[in-house]
Formats: structure tokens, sequence, C-alpha cells
């Protein structure tokens, strides 16, 4: 069966002769299990490979500044870095911060952007945007004198990377049936979070290739690569018809409760997530002054925590997502209170340890909470009555749902840097700022069990 802008047979939906070419896939029906088999699965399996290699792109330009101002901040005696920089740790998480909260602001906008372009041709912008950030960072990153408040507007634009991945998961999730969305979700957002991994064990080898420090190749690195991303999207990626609706499931999504209680929630897993790994390079040279460990050894938190994202689906699936995500803040507690001991110990073995286990329970509580939201608006849908209708709108406003919880829920890596980085110009060292994440965690955890697995609610019943 041949699935293109024509293919309706089945529904006996009116032509869409807006809709042309090969690309556009008007009839799919991803519930009905014969469809799935023969049809529907391997159209999903490709979008959803092309769509995490774009997604890991965009990851990797959003997080770069967070190992290229390793090589730009002061030692602790003063002296300027081997790149001729001579930034504070202040102003160096800043610089990662500023991305972090432009990303989360266009997760808003890039939401709406799969319903007006569509899934296969917004990835297609969406991926030549991040030429923009490459080659600004590469032109002002060899200029020491180059002006703070320069840098952070061209660290804004990094923020491209980090809308990328409202639009992918909203588009992703039409493609798979309710039952193995988890998984998919997991495994299209571990893709992307993986991209914070490579960017950071990448980046430190291509810029002192040759010897001495040349810090423009970070962003040039990343040039071609986007243009690939591009080319394949264009190539190989479909737009589905049921996700190029209006915009109105979005705004209508903001109606739930659970959308907001769903987005708190999200700070702490994946805002913790990112904002960790733009932060952590940084404190590992303002704590321990230990710039060389950042370098080398920085990546393996948010590879940890990439991988265990679609394990925390897989979980979900099995046990239920606010199981998984309430056991996920019970670890944040812990690796939080693990990370202040050592900070006051000044331990640096067990702070490396503690900071992996955290990135570890932010990846499990990412694929749980992401793996909830589907579960919340198919009850949803359910009890208003579940006919087709109503199945699809509900899935309409869940997608809507996931790109305004992935954005509320980014804000967290704006916040966490800044927090650090008043803590430690406040105080004099990180421990207030590790101090108020145990409690958050506590409060999150209180905030599951209330809302989704107390018996007496509706979520809590059907195991949410």
């Amino acid at each position: 069966m041949t699935v293109t802008s024509n293919a309706v047979p089945d529904t006996g939906a009116p032509p869409h002769p807006h809709h042309t070419g090969k690309h556009w896939i008007d009839d799919w029906r991803p519930e009905d299990p014969e469809f799935w088999n023969t049809t529907g699965r391997p159209i999903a399996r490709r979008n959803l490979i092309f769509s995490i290699f774009a997604e890991h792109i965009g990851f990797s330009v959003w997080l770069l500044w967070s190992i290229v101002v390793v090589q730009m901040t002061a030692a602790a005696d003063g002296s300027a870095a081997a790149s001729g920089w001579a930034l504070t740790t202040t102003q160096a998480l800043w610089l990662v911060a500023v991305p972090s909260g432009v990303g989360a602001f266009l997760r808003i906008p890039y939401t709406f952007a799969v319903p007006v372009f569509g899934g296969r041709n917004w990835t297609v912008i969406s991926a030549l945007l991040l030429l923009i950030p490459c080659l600004l960072m590469a032109w002002a990153v060899g200029n020491p004198e180059f002006p703070f408040v320069g840098l952070c507007l061209i660290a804004a634009t990094a923020g491209f990377g980090g809308g990328n991945f409202a639009s992918s998961m909203a588009n992703i999730s039409f493609f798979y049936p309710e039952r193995e969305k988890g998984w998919a979700l997991g495994l299209n957002a571990a893709g992307g979070n993986i991209g914070v991994a490579v960017a950071q064990k990448i980046i430190p080898l291509v810029v002192v290739a040759g010897g001495g420090v040349a810090l423009s190749r970070a962003g040039l690195f990343y040039v071609p690569l986007a243009l690939a991303a591009a080319v394949c999207a264009f190539l190989f990626m479909n737009n589905l018809t049921e996700a190029k609706a209006d915009v109105r499931p979005v705004f209508q999504s903001l109606r739930h409760t659970d959308t907001w209680i769903m987005s708190l929630l999200y700070i702490g897993t994946f805002g913790s997530f990112i904002g960790y790994s733009a932060a952590f390079p940084t404190l590992l040279k303002a704590v321990f002054d230990r710039g060389d460990i950042a370098l080398m050894w920085a990546f393996l938190g948010a590879g940890i925590g990439s991988i265990a994202r679609p394990l925390g689906g897989k979980l979900s699936d099995r046990i239920g997502g606010a199981r998984i995500t309430a056991l996920s803040f019970v670890m944040l507690a812990v690796g939080a209170a693990a990370a202040l001991w050592s900070v006051n110990a000044v331990n640096l073995p067990v702070f490396f340890i503690a900071f992996m286990f955290l990135f570890v329970a932010t990846g499990i509580g990412n694929g749980s909470t992401y793996r909830m939201i589907s579960k919340i608006f198919l009850i949803k849908g359910q009890d208003a009555g579940g006919a087709p209708e109503t199945m699809v709108q509900m899935r309409r406003q869940a997608a809507g749902a996931l790109g305004i919880i992935s954005s509320v829920g980014a804000f967290g890596g704006f916040i966490v840097p800044l927090a650090y980085a008043w803590s430690k110009s406040q105080f004099g060292n990180i421990q207030p700022a590790l101090q108020f994440y145990v409690g958050f965690f506590l409060l999150l955890l209180v905030v599951t069990w209330f809302f989704y697995i107390r018996k007496s609610t509706r979520m809590g019943q059907v195991g949410v």
C-alpha cells in the first residue's frame, strides 16, 4: 500500500489539494494494527531516524558554548586561558545560561511550527537556522577583545538548537501508536540529548588539533553537519496531514491543569539535565580548578543522562510513568545531597560521581515525564467519550502540550547556571544552590505523588 498525499481510500476523507508531492501523508492510522504492521512502522522508523539526526545536531549547537567557555575562563590566579580569553566564572556561566534561556523560549513557536509548516518542512528550516550560531561563533571567539555583551548576543543564537526539540518531539508523537510512544519519544529525545555529550567530547579535541587553541573551529565543525541534517530531512522525512492541523490544539492544551503540573515536573527533570550539562564543565574548573577534567571527562554526564532517557520511557511503558518519575526525584535529591557533601569536604571524586548519579536520574525522569504526558491526554480522551474524532483532537492537544511543557522545563537550563553563578558570587561557593536543589526535588516528589500516584485521583487509579 503506497501512502501519499492522495492515499485516503480507507477514510473517505476529501482530498487536500494544497498538499502536493510524495512527502505528504494524508491517511495515517498508527492505532490500526494492520496498517501499522504493513505500512506505518517502516515510515515511522525512517522519520524517527532522521529526526534524531537533526535533533542531535541541534542539541550539539545548543550546548556548544558549555565547553568552549572552559577554554575562555581565567585560571584560579586570574591569568588568561591558552585561548587568550580571561572570562570570570560568572561571565562563563552567563554564556552557558543564555542559550538555554533562548532555546527554552523558542520551543513555544517551534511547537506551533509543526502544524503550520509540516514536520518534515520545519525540520529542514530549523536545521538550516543552525548555520547562524555556528558561523557567528566562529567569527567572534578568535578575538579576545570582543565585547562580552556581543558574546552574549551571539550565544543567544545558539538557542535555535534548543527549539528543535519541541518541534521534533511534537512531530514524532504523531507517527507512533500509544503503546510504543514511550520508547519512540525516548529514543528521539536521547538521540538529541546525546549531542551534548558528543559536542563536549569532540570539540575540545577539534580546537587543539595541530597545536594551539583555535576556538573558531568549534562553530565551523557543525556547519557541514547542519547542512547534512537539512538535506536528509528534505529527502527522507514526511509531513502528516493529521499533524498539520490548526494551532488551536496548542492553545487548548493550556486549559488543562495537567499541562502546568507536568511543566513543573519537567523543570526538575529536563531543566536539571540541560542546566547541569551546561554548568558541569565550568563548575569543575571553578570549584576544583580542574579545567583538564572538564575538557576530557565532563561529557560523560550528558552521555549517561541521554542513554538513561529511553530507559525511563521503557520502564514507564511497563510500570507507569508517575512511579518512575517519583523514583527519579528521590534519586535527584540523593545526588544533590551527595554533591553538597563533596563540596563541603572538597572531595573531587565524590563530586564527580554524585553528578554522574544526578545525570542518570535526570535521564530516567525525562523519559518518564514525557511518557506521562501522552498517557494523561489519552485518559482525558477516553473520559470524554473516546470517539475517533475526540481521540485525534486529544492527540493534537498532547502534541501541543509536549511543546509547551518542554519549553517551560527547559528554562531550568537557564536558571541552574545562574543559580550557581549567584551562589558563587554572593557566598563564594555553590553550597546554597545545592541545598536549594535538595529541597526542590523533594517538593516535586510530593507533587508527583499527590496528583498522579494517589489512588483517590483519576490518574492514580489508571496508573499514568
